[in-house]
């Protein structure tokens, strides 16, 4: 009796470790998405580059269509220098994961730009990085064009 007790409580205690691992996952999936929707809207406020540099991280690296990538703030302060970018371009994360930690995850989703004579649609990756004050920065972001989205 002692055994199927001591066996059960084991278990409990396991189950319960498993699930708050679990809880801390999904907490951090919801976080990353709400980040990423926040730095969309302040784009539409403040302008793209502006937005992505209040989101980012010291280590971060950004890819870029016909570029070599940017690593570091301090440099991708430099690339945007006296440029707060468009307000024109926004997107929705359709998708966050995060590792068991809860402290590291992606999103992805889609993007648009809005020029006075064309719209341009893409895609778009964004990894993201837990800091001890509980905010979200980005540490790698890249996307590419994509055809318009299907009308349903």
């Amino acid at each position: 009796m002692k055994k199927i007790i001591l066996i059960l409580s084991i278990a409990g205690i396991l189950f319960s470790c498993n699930q708050q691992v679990a809880d801390q996952s999904v907490r951090a999936e919801k976080e990353i998405m709400l980040a990423d929707q926040a730095m969309s809207d302040l784009a539409s406020q403040q302008g793209f580059s502006s937005a992505l540099y209040q989101y980012a991280d010291s280590e971060l690296v950004k890819f870029s269509d016909r570029s070599l990538p940017i690593i570091g703030k301090a440099a991708y302060a430099d690339s945007i220098k006296g440029k707060n970018g468009t307000k024109d371009l926004s997107w929705s994360p359709v998708r966050a994961w995060a590792a068991r930690s809860g402290d590291i995850g992606f999103s992805w989703g889609n993007w648009k730009f809005v020029k006075p004579d064309t719209i341009y649609y893409g895609c778009y990756f964004t990894a993201w990085k837990k800091h001890k004050d509980g905010s979200w920065k980005w540490v790698i972001d890249g996307g590419n064009d994509t055809p318009a989205p299907r009308v349903k």
